[in-house]
């Protein structure tokens, strides 16, 4: 209070003016932080819903099933070729596509978890990746508990119950490929569209035909017309 001069105008105005000048910078260096705070606050909600988002597609990619073979196959696809040819079925070579492409969506999840996982989730993934990487068949149930009790602690759902029975979870199987069938289509579309440039084709020829036709049939029979020089 004693740098304040209200003994005159001018010490009025430049009381006033330097308590605006104050009041200015404090407001400034405020939202300053506040930018700052809000700042970070986003990068780490977004890291975050990255890290979520990842580990929930893990999730539904190793615990997608609750019935049949619910074992990650490690062999390869020259392995399984080798084994379908030598059962001579049809059957034997479809079965051994789906074991590959489950084997290669486990291996993909297996690197977000190690990559984004909890220390109890890593050591998990690291363990059944050595053990594919070793030919061992791999079950992936411990490892789709921990990230269901971590996705809804993080989402703060309550816990599953204990005495809920849930049965054993394994590897999602893959949907049934549809790339015959799309090439058929495309087939048939341009089969189609041969056959129905070819029936245009031959409506044209057809009337430019008749209409040259009747042109020389109108110059022959008319009287009046000169003959040609």
């Amino acid at each position: 209070m004693r740098g304040l001069d209200f003994s005159s105008w001018q010490g009025l105005l430049t009381t006033l003016a330097g308590l605006a000048l104050i009041t200015l910078i404090g407001v400034g260096i405020r939202l300053l932080v506040m930018q700052t705070v809000q700042e970070r606050r986003a990068r780490e909600n977004r890291q975050i819903n990255e890290r979520l988002r990842t580990l929930i597609a893990a999730y539904k990619t190793l615990g997608g099933s609750f019935t049949g073979n619910l074992n990650v196959d490690p062999t390869h696809l020259r392995e399984l070729r080798q084994r379908a040819r030598d059962e001579g079925l049809e059957e034997a070579e479809t079965g051994s596509d789906r074991a590959r492409r489950i084997r290669d969506a486990v291996e993909a999840a297996l690197s977000d978890i190690i990559l984004l996982g909890t220390d109890e989730q890593v050591r998990l993934a690291a363990e059944a990746a050595r053990d594919l990487a070793a030919g061992k068949p791999i079950h992936t149930h411990a490892l789709v508990v921990s990230l269901r009790d971590f996705i809804r602690g993080v989402l703060d759902l309550e816990p599953v119950p204990s005495d809920l029975a849930i049965p054993r979870q394994g590897p999602a199987r893959p949907a049934p490929n549809a790339k015959g069938k799309g090439e058929g289509g495309k087939g048939e579309d341009r089969q189609g569209g041969a056959r129905g440039g070819g029936g245009a084709g031959g409506m044209g020829a057809g009337m430019g035909a008749g209409a040259g036709m009747g042109l020389g049939a109108g110059l022959a029979v008319d009287p009046d017309r000169d003959p040609p020089g």
